[in-house]
């Protein structure tokens, strides 16, 4: 079969791989219907490795580079092990692509993407969705309803980081944010703020494609090249915003999140990172401000499931490009280093 299969940084080759079977009774066979690029996938394609392991095999997948990119993505079941019950054959299914711990079909740890095993599906090897065919553990599947679509399967991956992002805040309905960075994950944590009751939402974005999907979705933009961020949220919002949503991994947007926020405030980093930040520890000391970090999304699938029925997180809104496996070099991961513009590129292996 064909695959995207990442040999080191901006060396992505679409090849013939074999394809995967099932092996263990807990085991799912998956058929890729679509697959989202991440900001991940762009960061290892650019920057690589970071989750990719390199010269060790991952602990959970046992796998190491070359590996099968992608873990944004859903498909339909085509074979499933004798012990698997949550799904069967012809069932539509997002996938969860957390690598932790795991037995008899379920995830052991309560909190168990804060494992110091955490790998990717699709990152960390084993396999993923920018290939025809994937194996997946039961645990890792979850039934997509008739009326959600593959595409939307393909965004509850990242419709969960937005979530998870939100629910491990303190925020309460009524609550003002402001959101640094409208790409795909702001633009889902704006979605999911939305359906957390803030009533007020801020995003920061340069791109102008992005600050008009913001705007669609409701929030208030700002255009940081235009200038002082930091001061018209204060003025807005009459001394700043309850809470900031850090999703560029740039240093200078973390400080200014961090400074957009009220004496008491809170700022989430979403953002993976590839260099080191800093900041003056006496804004948050003086300010009584936290400052807290999120990794992924543990027991959220079911909630975006739901909150998409309702019609958050619309791949309409979403997704700005569709492409074939064989364009995801050229016509998505470069487009996407180079283009600002787009939003979601979907793949349809």
């Amino acid at each position: 079969m064909k695959a995207a299969v990442w040999h080191k940084a901006k060396d992505l080759r679409v090849e013939q791989v074999d394809e995967p079977s099932v092996r263990d009774p807990h085991e799912v066979k998956v058929r890729v219907q679509a697959c989202g690029i991440c900001g991940s996938d762009l960061h290892e394609y650019a920057a690589g490795p970071i989750f990719i392991p390199v010269e060790q095999p991952h602990p959970i997948s046992e796998d190491k580079a070359p590996i099968v990119m992608g873990h944004e993505f859903s498909g339909e079941v085509v074979e499933v092990g004798g012990k698997v019950s949550r799904v069967q054959v012809g069932d539509r299914v997002a996938i969860e692509p957390i690598y932790a711990p795991h037995r008899d079909g379920a995830y052991l740890d309560e909190k168990y993407n804060l494992t110091p095993l955490l790998g990717f599906h699709g990152l960390s090897g084993g396999g993923g969705g920018l290939a025809e065919f994937t194996v997946v553990g039961e645990h890792m599947v979850h039934r997509l309803p008739e009326e959600l679509s593959a595409e939307q399967g393909a965004l509850v991956e990242p419709a969960a980081v937005g979530l998870h992002a939100v629910r491990q805040s303190s925020l309460k309905a009524g609550d003002t944010a402001a959101v640094f960075g409208a790409g795909p994950i702001g633009l889902v944590v704006i979605e999911a703020l939305k359906a957390a009751g803030a009533s007020r939402i801020f995003a920061v974005e340069l791109s102008e494609a992005r600050k008009a999907k913001a705007a669609a979705l409701g929030a208030e933009v700002l255009d940081p090249g235009a200038g002082d961020v930091v001061g018209e949220i204060a003025e807005r919002s009459r001394g700043g915003v309850d809470f900031a949503f850090e999703v560029t991994g740039i240093p200078e947007v973390l400080r200014q999140s961090l400074h957009s926020t009220h004496a008491g405030g809170e700022t989430i980093i979403v953002s993976i990172w590839e260099t080191e930040a800093s900041f003056q520890p006496n804004d948050l000391v003086i300010r009584e401000r936290t400052m807290k970090g999120i990794i992924a999304y543990r027991h959220i699938y079911p909630a975006v499931i739901a909150l998409m029925e309702k019609g958050y997180f619309r791949a309409e809104e979403l997704v700005t490009k569709r492409i074939s496996l064989e364009e995801v070099v050229t016509e998505g991961f470069d487009v996407l280093l180079e283009d600002k513009s787009h939003i979601k590129i979907m793949v349809q292996p």
